[in-house]
């Protein structure tokens, strides 16, 4: 096995790693993965969309968000980034 040395933001990392204890995992790890993962493809198919994890637990929109309109969907993803700032 081989060492990587990457400059990340601060902010990132800790966050990274919070996950990555949540999840049972190191931080890592998932770098090991996602580079296994990346390494994998090929040039062809570089340019296609990459999978996106998708969400297995519970829980569905908050209440008062239509899935239907853009205009909704929006406000509570600007909410949630307004939250994540007061948070840092």
């Amino acid at each position: 096995m081989t060492n990587l040395t990457i400059s990340l933001d601060e902010a990132i990392v800790r966050k990274a790693r919070i996950r990555a204890i949540e999840e049972g995992t190191s931080v890592s790890a998932k770098v090991r993965e996602f580079l296994a993962q990346y390494a994998k493809v090929d040039s062809a198919s570089a340019n296609a969309l990459p999978e996106l994890p998708i969400f297995q637990g519970s829980g569905g929109l908050q209440p008062g968000i239509d899935p239907s309109s853009n205009k909704s969907m929006l406000q509570a993803a600007d909410d949630l980034a307004a939250i994540d700032e007061i948070n840092m």
